[in-house]
């Protein structure tokens, strides 16, 4: 049985992998951050009394704030590949916490190698970069592009991306960055614009919501599927020699045509319920990501199996569904959009 690490597994990606894992066979141990309230609705399905025989999904409080936790968990775990997917991962708080991003994302991540490194451990790992990296190049971004980062975020995963690269090339590690383009889903945050809106669509049509705020609608990116994602991030450590991969749908659609078609799917006007926020918009704005994932589909024979329209669908039924109920009972009231 093989045995994996993914840090951050109480997020969109984390979840997804470790239910794509656990349907491999592996053993999965999942790394998280202690907190006063409970943030693990995503996982909660997965969760085994530990006291039954032989539980395959294993969590630990770990932080790639303290470097020491995560020398002495992997050394009695040993395992056989480790995904980092822990961050502070949203760009427009980066701008407002820069210090504790670049910390968590940046040295996090160097932490985490250097715990790999002097454990002695013989494993795989997988690095979590990000479109962002790219900023203000021009698409479509590959694996020789540029990197011109627009936010603190985008800056420690740089930092994140590179330091991966050395140890790969300085201590012989397995190490692959995949430069992950954006990606969504029904458990995608509710402040990140994609979950925003198709929240937002949901309660309007339920009357709980009266107007929906956002910021620049111009923006282009290269939305696709998580689940599609975490299948790509799994092909890149069964291959024999390390590497990156750019993984992305290699098309871009603007904020603007996401909010048109999750109002249509409402039966809606978008019109008479979005408006424009300034406190939306960024310091240093990314006009235009999408991805040229050409070596992911000859190298690794990866290729995205939901449309940009299919993903607006799935996540706006998810959340009509889910809003429907919590209505029903008495779980939703008649409230402004939250400014996050």
């Amino acid at each position: 049985m093989k045995r994996a690490v993914i840090t951050g597994c109480t997020g969109q990606d984390g979840s997804y992998l470790a239910e794509f894992l656990l349907a491999k066979g592996y053993e999965v141990h999942a790394f998280k951050r202690r907190s006063s309230s409970l943030n693990t609705e995503r996982i909660d399905h997965l969760y085994r009394d530990l006291h039954e025989p032989a539980p395959r999904f294993i969590p630990h409080f770990a932080d790639l704030a303290d470097g020491s936790s995560l020398a002495t968990l992997l050394h009695d775990i040993r395992p056989d590949e480790i995904y980092n997917l822990a961050a502070q991962s949203h760009v427009k708080v980066s701008f407002e916490i820069p210090e504790y991003t670049a910390d968590v994302v940046g040295t996090g991540t160097l932490r985490l190698l250097e715990a790999v490194r002097r454990s002695g451990v013989k494993c795989r790992f997988y690095q979590a970069s990000s479109s962002e990296m790219f900023g203000s190049t021009p698409p479509p971004q590959n694996e020789f592009s540029p990197f011109h980062p627009r936010s603190p975020y985008a800056c420690s995963k740089v930092f994140a991306h590179g330091i991966t690269v050395n140890y790969r090339e300085s201590y012989g590690l397995h190490a692959s960055c995949g430069i992950l383009f954006n990606h969504e889903s029904p458990r995608r945050g509710e402040t990140f614009v994609t979950r925003k809106i198709t929240r937002a669509v949901a309660r309007i049509k339920h009357g709980v919501q009266p107007k929906l705020y956002l910021g620049n609608l111009d923006a282009q990116r290269d939305w696709g599927y998580a689940p599609d994602y975490v299948n790509a991030m799994w092909l890149m450590l069964q291959q024999d020699s390390p590497d990156d991969y750019v993984i992305g749908t290699g098309e871009s659609h603007t904020v603007r045509e996401f909010v048109e078609l999750a109002f249509e799917r409402a039966d809606l006007d978008w019109r008479e319920y979005v408006a424009i926020d300034p406190h939306y918009f960024r310091p240093a704005e990314v006009n235009a990501l999408r991805a040229d994932p050409a070596k992911a589909r000859r190298v690794l024979g990866w290729e995205p199996t939901v449309t940009f329209s299919k993903l607006v669908q799935i996540m706006v039924d998810a959340d009509l569904k889910d809003i429907g109920q919590r209505v029903a009972g008495g779980l939703e009231s008649r409230t402004l959009a939250a400014r996050v």
